[in-house]
């Protein structure tokens, strides 16, 4: 709502929620709140502090008039006040964490701490306020202001970034230890991931973007019959929109008591659910191509995927798999689908020869990254550790940590090579970042180069996202870019081992050796004043997806 007329609700509502004790008539709810993951961030403003903070505002809720705003308080035992300046709420004996809203009927289920009835109206443009112990109003123990609150997002004190989503929390990078892998590569072995389905005898959680594949579907229905517990989650608004097929398919799931779910809405905690993931008994698939037949089913995409045999892995992301379907923004596809229409069916698939065979790896130690949170900066670690060389597989790269990080490695003399995608749709953008990179390599004289890829009949289009540093290689669904990095959700493993990163790197060489090392004439033109960033950015969500 404007400034101005939320402080005029502020001088009335607040000055008559001070009139009364506000702790009378206190809601408890408990703290099992699901979050973005088992590992909360480390947070100094928690239930046993000493010191009276402010540690969270959510001022811009996505509901009609802001209702369910809150102000939440660290408080130790005694009287509070709580000012904007203008009006002031009382707090009387609450110790802990005491969480002050209009509507707690509007709150998520198992929000932590006291929840106290009282009238707020947080401007949506701003605020600053002032907490003050009940015997001295003059003396201001803590302060909080903000500029423009995002919808959805609350502040929080000491975070970074400040402002997150309600209902999300960072994860932590999480060794899981050593495991026996299967590496693999498409279109080459489509057979891996419906095999890991079709042999499930407890549980299966997948997760994915998009979801398109009748040879996965049966699998899953297959499973379910035999008594598996069988649970898909996947994007409610992919770019593009959900297709017939894809509908049809989920229907056929529902109908077999597969639990599907769609995860988007006016309360997302992401941009879009990205991840290509899939729990199976104790073990984990992870994968960069989505569960459609141009990716999981060999019919288009260069894309890397591997079957880790660990139930730490597997458990870590059924972690991830419930904290992400058990907020408010996943709704059952049944629910989602009244009434929509959807998309056009998809193109034929196309058909390619298998060159590389899947093969068992020895890994000494698996980390799970993800996005938001730590799948970025786990990237730029591995890059920055390597000594030897570090090979790149995107379908295209936006400056940023990542990229900076492979320039560093060139600069202290690793050999770096990027390989980036030809498709049509950013084949002048991707040509012009090669060129540039090529240039600024040959001026300094590090050993960096960047190609964009030639399938020869080999694959279609290039959808991996991988990383090969040393003896680490990063598989999973993370683009280099800023979307991806920080607003979806992502799922990546970091695979330590002399033979995993071998299988991945051996793959990377023969698509190296077919890629372009040079760039066509016309294509430099793009170059001086990089291509037409509107148009390009929205073919690289649709196509990278």
């Amino acid at each position: 709502m404007p400034a101005a007329v939320s402080r005029a609700i502020v001088v009335v509502a607040l000055l008559c929620a001070a009139a009364a004790p506000v702790a009378a008539v206190p809601q408890e709810q408990s703290s099992d709140r699901p979050t973005d993951g088992s590992h909360r961030s480390a947070d100094p403003e928690n239930a046993t502090s000493v010191d009276p903070r402010i540690v969270e505002l959510y001022p811009n809720p996505p509901t009609e008039n802001d209702r369910g705003e809150y102000v939440r308080l660290s408080l130790p035992d005694g009287n509070w006040t709580i000012s904007d300046g203008e009006s002031t709420v009382t707090v009387r004996g609450r110790p802990g964490q005491v969480v002050l809203t209009d509507a707690p009927d509007a709150l998520p289920n198992g929000t932590v701490g006291h929840v106290l009835p009282a009238s707020l109206s947080l401007a949506n443009s701003g605020e600053r306020l002032s907490l003050h112990p009940g015997t001295a109003p003059n003396r201001t123990v803590d302060s909080a202001e903000y500029g423009t609150a995002p919808e959805g997002e609350r502040w929080l004190r000491g975070a970074d970034p400040v402002w997150r989503p309600l209902g999300y929390d960072p994860r932590s990078a999480t060794p899981v230890g050593s495991a026996t892998a299967t590496a693999f590569v498409l279109p080459d072995a489509p057979e891996v991931p419906a095999e890991t389905i079709r042999r499930a005898e407890h549980r299966i959680l997948l997760a994915g973007y998009t979801f398109g594949s009748e040879r996965v579907a049966d699998a899953l229905v297959a499973a379910a019959q035999r008594g598996v517990r069988v649970r898909v989650l996947v994007d409610d608004a992919p770019v593009g929109g959900i297709s017939v097929r894809q509908a049809t398919l989920l229907d056929r799931l529902v109908a077999a008591d597969v639990d599907v779910q769609v995860l988007g809405g006016p309360a997302a905690r992401f941009r879009y659910h990205h991840p290509k993931y899939a729990v199976v008994d104790d073990g984990a698939l992870v994968m960069t191509e989505n569960w459609k037949p141009s990716g999981t089913g060999g019919a288009d995409s260069r894309g890397w995927g591997v079957r880790i045999d660990s139930s730490a892995a597997a458990d870590e992301l059924a972690s991830v798999f419930r904290n992400d379907a058990g907020w408010r923004d996943a709704r059952s596809w049944s629910e989602y689908r009244r009434g929509r229409k959807f998309t056009d069916a998809e193109s034929e698939p196309n058909s390619y020869p298998e060159r590389f065979a899947p093969g068992t790896v020895e890994v000494r130690n698996v980390t799970v990254l993800t996005a938001p949170g730590n799948a970025e900066s786990g990237v730029v670690r591995v890059i920055d550790r390597a000594t030897d060389r570090v090979d790149v597989i995107q379908p295209t790269v936006e400056d940023g940590p990542m990229l900076a990080a492979t320039r560093r490695a060139a600069g202290r003399g690793v050999e770096v090579r990027l390989l980036l995608s030809n498709a049509w749709y950013v084949q002048e953008e991707n040509a012009a970042l090669a060129s540039n990179l090529n240039d600024w390599a040959e001026r300094t004289g590090v050993p960096f180069e960047a190609r964009l890829a030639e399938p020869a009949g080999r694959y279609g289009k290039i959808h991996a996202k991988g990383v090969v540093a040393d003896d680490v290689a990063v598989v999973g669904s993370l683009n280099w870019n800023p979307t991806s990095t920080r607003e979806n959700r992502e799922v990546a493993v970091a695979l330590r081992g002399d033979t995993v990163a071998e299988y991945y790197r051996r793959v990377f060489a023969a698509d190296w050796r077919a890629g372009s090392g040079t760039v066509p004439r016309s294509f430099l033109l793009a170059a001086v004043g990089i291509v037409a960033g509107a148009i390009l950015y929205a073919h690289r969500k649709l196509e990278f997806a």
